[in-house]
């Protein structure tokens, strides 16, 4: 092979190289376009609910939903991430036939535990609103048997989208999850507050899960058929899933596949009950005023993290491959160009939130102006999150879910013990800013621990000039001149507005100027087709 070739191979297999980083810019383009969409459902179901029901029922309905979201990802058993592992590393080392089966062992576990916890939330519903909102039990135990029912569908979306996902493709996760789910919610809701039944906004939010779950696993069964009816796939010509391994080789892989996820499980029910059990212990020892205020307060923050997890999942299976190979350089490089990204997308965000708290949330209502603390509280602590990157996938596509799950822990056991001595305490650091300040420390803890770990251990970090540029950046054009325009203008939405135009425009400028260190230059190139070389002679 002439070293003009040998180049030329080189450059194709470069996992950070230029083709390499536009397929991650299409896939994080594709899946921001998705978050931007189903973020914007989720604040317009905020919106509805909060504007058209009063402040009781918005509490006791967010404190229900939260419900249902801790005993779906439950359900999951954490094989979100086992299964993008599994199957992207099957990928990366040709292990075609292997997919399927990797498929099966985490999915059938899956529909099994979800079943199971569709029955127990159904049948104990009255004793859990008796616990949760003792004042509206009846109400709430409605809500909760209605809810139950679609815990199976939504354990089956996401343990076929997760699949998807895996082979490298981001279309059904944005179809099907961000785009269609979504506005058949906003949708639904939205019919059910004409119809002014409180039992049906439960229907309508939940109803989306059962036609994404039946296209999510069609979506996933058709891509899989096409995997193995590759040439080099040598198991399968023909579609038939059924025959792919020996029973002996499927319970070894089953072995590896829970050997890996079964600390994941523990650590995404731990992950999902810091987020949304402080709802809950707020509904039931403050009442389902202050839950409502604390779940539209805590909505800024759960918008920031869709586009978190937006590059997430687009950069989640190129690491898995790289991990895979134990190629640290290039874990490396999309490690800190994840997290340039990330906070490019969700500083300005973060920011203008904190600077225009108050402004922003009532919107929702003039009541819910009083949760501006607890939007600033937790804005501050995302903005060390994300500084942090997506540093827990990096340890748990490194193979350490057991690192990820002792974080996790210490992180739960610190909000928990927050919550418990906040919520109920009495004063400005009490109630719903308590459980602001439970959350806003764990998450603190978790990442710093998570960021040690990868440091010290397994000899990767974040921190790069594209974090120091998009850091900068949006503290320059969001905090300080906001702060700025907030103090001359007097006028706090005159003040938004023009931090906003002038702010922004300064931002994107710096972006633009910026784009080669930032490797924005992914996205301007995305679409360009690839031109061969002439051969040599």
């Amino acid at each position: 092979m002439t070293t003009s070739g040998a180049a030329s191979v080189g450059a194709a297999l470069d996992p950070t190289g230029p083709k390499q980083m536009r397929g991650v810019a299409r896939g994080t383009t594709a899946s921001l376009m998705g978050a931007a969409v189903m973020a914007g459902a989720q604040v317009a179901i905020t919106l509805l609910i909060t504007r058209t029901v009063d402040s009781t029922t918005a509490g006791v309905f967010f404190g229900c939903t939260s419900l249902f979201l801790l005993a779906t990802t439950l359900g999951m058993l954490g094989t979100n991430t086992g299964m993008v592992y599994f199957v992207a590393r099957g990928r990366a080392q040709q292990r075609f036939s292997d997919i399927p089966t990797y498929f099966r062992a985490g999915s059938w576990p899956v529909m099994a535990v979800a079943c199971a916890m569709s029955v127990l939330l159904f049948l104990s519903a009255h004793s859990l609103a008796t616990t949760i909102a003792s004042g509206h039990a009846d109400e709430a135990t409605t809500y909760i048997r209605i809810l139950a029912v679609f815990i199976p569908f939504a354990g089956l979306e996401n343990v076929s989208l997760a699949a998807s996902r895996g082979l490298g493709s981001m279309r059904a996760n944005v179809m099907v999850e961000q785009l269609g789910r979504s506005l058949l919610q906003i949708l639904f809701v939205g019919i059910a507050v004409v119809a002014a039944e409180s039992w049906g906004l439960v229907v309508a939010w939940g109803l989306p899960y059962i036609p994404a779950a039946l296209v999510a696993f069609l979506w996933w069964r058709r891509q899989s058929l096409a995997v193995l009816r590759r040439p080099n796939a040598n198991a399968v010509t023909q579609g038939d899933i059924s025959a792919v391994t020996s029973a002996s080789e499927e319970r070894s892989i089953g072995r590896e596949f829970w050997g890996f996820t079964g600390p994941r499980a523990l650590a995404s029910l731990a992950q999902l009950i810091i987020q949304r059990l402080d709802i809950i212990l707020v509904l039931a020892w403050r009442g389902p005023t202050q839950a409502a205020i604390y779940a539209v307060a805590s909505r800024f923050l759960v918008v920031g993290q869709m586009g978190n997890r937006a590059i997430l999942l687009a950069v989640q299976p190129r690491l898995a491959q790289t991990l895979s190979r134990n190629d640290k350089e290039s874990t490396n490089n999309f490690y800190q160009t994840a997290t340039g990204w990330l906070m490019l997308l969700t500083w300005p965000m973060y920011i203008t939130a904190s600077v225009f708290a108050g402004t922003l949330l009532a919107v929702f209502g003039s009541k819910y102006s009083a949760g501006h603390t607890a939007v600033v509280i937790l804005c501050c602590s995302m903005l060390i999150a994300t500084l942090c990157g997506m540093v827990d996938v990096v340890l748990n596509m490194g193979g350490r879910t057991s690192w990820n799950l002792a974080n996790v822990l210490v992180a739960l056991g610190t909000n928990i013990g927050l919550d418990v001595w906040l919520i109920r305490t009495a004063g400005p650091y009490g109630g719903f800013v308590g459980a602001a300040i439970g959350w806003g420390v764990a998450i603190v803890l978790q990442n710093s621990l998570a960021i040690a770990q990868t440091g010290l251990i397994l000899g990767l970090h974040p921190f790069g000039r594209a974090s120091f540029i998009a850091g900068g950046s949006s503290l320059l054009c969001f905090g300080a001149v906001g702060i700025t325009l907030q103090l001359v203008l007097g006028s706090p939405w005159v003040a938004l507005i023009c931090t906003l135009v002038v702010g922004g425009a300064a931002y994107l400028a710096i972006l633009w100027f910026m784009r080669g260190p930032l490797r924005l230059d992914a996205f301007l190139q995305m679409r360009r087709r690839r031109v061969s070389p002439a051969p040599s002679g």
